[in-house]
């Protein structure tokens, strides 16, 4: 089977290397199939380490993802304090070949590098993580100009299908005013989101512009990926990005 990945489309210097999975190419059977990389889901775990090798192996990653156990919280790491399944919902390297990695079913993966290629992060951003600074603390890693950094937004449910209640809408607007630009009221309790347009709006106010993808919904493509939302019980995708040391 071959891999089917996402390469970002974005000016990042030739030393950068990202991707995300869509779930085409492993060997986990329904509802997992096929290219499922999580150990949390009720997929079978020898399985889900084929999948990993396969990835590592088809994609010529310089070493395994560094697979983080997420938390939906804020929890940043340097990955050269990475431990197996560290709790933390988001990574950052300086150094070369040291596979920032996280795993998405809706949630909203951002992948963050800058102009020297110096600096790599990668960011699991649920609406919990985004509404509470996951992006912002990640990114307060970087200790330089903001605008050195560009951002790559991955596939993520789209704002055709993320329901959401009053609470999620009142969070974010007494956040910021402008964000109630990101949502659509269907009735008096619920409205529709849009994540991509909450990201790119708390990444700008950071002095980041350089901004990138966010055009895919996972929702309404089961054929490429998984979706949380959708099925319930599926497997994770993974984005992922590192300094190559070649």
């Amino acid at each position: 089977m071959t891999v089917d990945v996402i390469i970002p489309d974005w000016p990042a210097p030739k030393a950068i290397k990202a991707l995300s999975t869509t779930r085409l190419g492993g060997v986990s059977n329904a509802p997992y199939d096929a290219l499922n990389l999580a150990t949390h889901v009720g997929d079978n775990p020898s399985t889900v380490s084929t999948n990993r090798h396969i990835l590592t192996e088809q994609a010529h990653l310089p070493e395994p993802p560094r697979w983080l156990n997420q938390t939906h919280g804020t929890a940043v790491i340097n990955s050269r304090d990475w431990q197996l399944d560290s709790d933390a919902d988001a990574s950052y390297s300086l150094d070369s070949n040291h596979v920032c990695t996280v795993m998405t079913a809706d949630c909203l993966p951002v992948l963050i590098c800058n102009k020297q290629a110096g600096f790599v992060a990668a960011v699991h951003a649920g609406w919990r993580g985004l509404a509470d600074g996951i992006i912002e603390k990640t990114i307060a890693h970087y200790h330089a100009a903001p605008s050195d950094l560009m951002v790559w937004l991955g596939p993520a449910i789209g704002p055709n299908h993320f329901e959401v209640c009053t609470d999620v809408y009142t969070i974010f607007t007494k956040q910021s005013a402008i964000a109630k630009n990101a949502f659509i009221q269907t009735d008096p309790t619920h409205y529709l989101a849009d994540i991509y347009h909450l990201a790119r709006l708390r990444i700008q106010q950071t002095g980041i512009n350089a901004i990138y993808g966010g055009g895919s919904c996972t929702v309404s493509d089961p054929a490429r990926f998984f979706s949380y939302r959708r099925d319930g019980v599926c497997g994770r995708m993974a984005s992922m990005i590192w300094i190559d040391s070649k």
